[in-house]
């Protein structure tokens, strides 16, 4: 049975949140839950507008509290993971006929959800990004996919995924929908896991020393040897990968990929570092060395920069 979109909620006014509610405002109604108070009136107030890759202004209604909004057919879980679980408490009992869409980096995410409530739950990976220049204006950086599937765990349909995946494509985001959603987020796993770890402990955006390796001293090298510890423990775990993480590195920072010279994309890892404000690494590197951890598979490297940003979250107050 084909699924009806009308009503979005979008939880998380962040980056990617933003960037959601900005392109689907134009097809479905849209409302968005933020952290803080003033947000809200101002987007409620003067709407949100996006720039660079896609250019519009559009109307948005918002608020900090749950409550204050209309359920939904569809709500997307754009938040950090590390206030994943603070925000979907608020939305428990609420849009009980909704569908959720988990767009968190790392792993876990729906298993959070699933505490909170019934929905049926589609997993989601993305790679698009962008720069929140206000709380009312944000920046299309990087126009690439969002990868999309049904959570098995919840019974959910492919056919609901891909009405979903259909919504972002109409509203001018990238979509693939898949069946299986497995080799996709272990591939972006690993990617988030090497190029989040280095930039977060070298404070060095994501540009094109993350894919040199001429010489001996090349940074491209650990990055290498991250995945490649990575697709041990993937092979351990009996997942075939999607696409191959060092591909991805490399052509992330390729001007092929980014049609800006300039590309110097900031991780999330490396934001909140220069924030000063805990990182998802416990999520991201942290749920990669648990699996090697459970499949007896050696990942020195990885557990090495896990120790080192979390030394560095330690030093944050909540």
């Amino acid at each position: 049975m084909s699924m009806r979109i009308e009503s979005v909620c979008v939880i998380g006014s962040g980056a990617i949140g933003s960037l959601c509610a900005g392109h689907l405002a134009q097809l479905a109604d849209v409302s968005v839950l933020t952290r803080r108070e003033n947000q809200a009136a101002a987007l409620t107030e003067q709407g949100l507008r996006v720039s660079g890759k896609t250019e519009r202004h559009v109307p948005i209604r918002a608020s900090h509290r749950a409550a204050d909004l209309p359920a939904a057919d569809l709500v997307i879980v754009a938040c950090k993971v590390t206030q994943l679980r603070e925000a979907i408490a608020a939305f428990e009992g609420r849009a009980p006929d909704a569908t959720v869409l988990t767009l968190q980096n790392g792993m876990g995410a729906e298993e959070v959800v699933g505490e909170h409530g019934s929905w049926p739950i589609v997993s989601g990976v993305t790679f698009m990004s962008g720069v929140r220049h206000s709380d009312v204006h944000v920046e299309y950086e990087l126009d690439t996919a969002t990868w999309m599937g049904p959570y098995h765990g919840t019974g959910t349909s492919y056919e609901v995924a891909a009405a979903i995946g259909e919504l972002f494509v109409a509203g001018g985001l990238r979509a693939e929908v898949f069946a299986d959603l497995r080799p996709a987020q272990w591939s972006k796993l690993l990617f988030n896991t090497a190029v989040n770890c280095v930039a977060a402990v070298t404070d060095l955006p994501h540009v094109g020393v993350f894919a040199r390796r001429e010489r001996d001293t090349d940074l491209g090298h650990l990055l290498s040897d991250l995945v490649a510890e990575g697709k041990a423990v993937a092979e351990a775990a009996g997942v075939e990968l999607y696409e191959d993480p060092w591909e991805m590195n490399v052509r992330a920072v390729s001007v092929g990929q980014t049609g800006n010279e300039a590309y110097a994309h900031v991780p999330s890892m490396l934001a909140d570092v220069r924030a000063g404000q805990a990182t998802e690494v416990d999520f991201i590197a942290g749920s990669l060395v648990r699996e090697a951890d459970r499949h007896g598979v050696p990942v020195p490297l990885t557990r090495a920069l896990y120790r080192l940003v979390k030394a560095r979250d330690r030093t944050y107050d909540d």
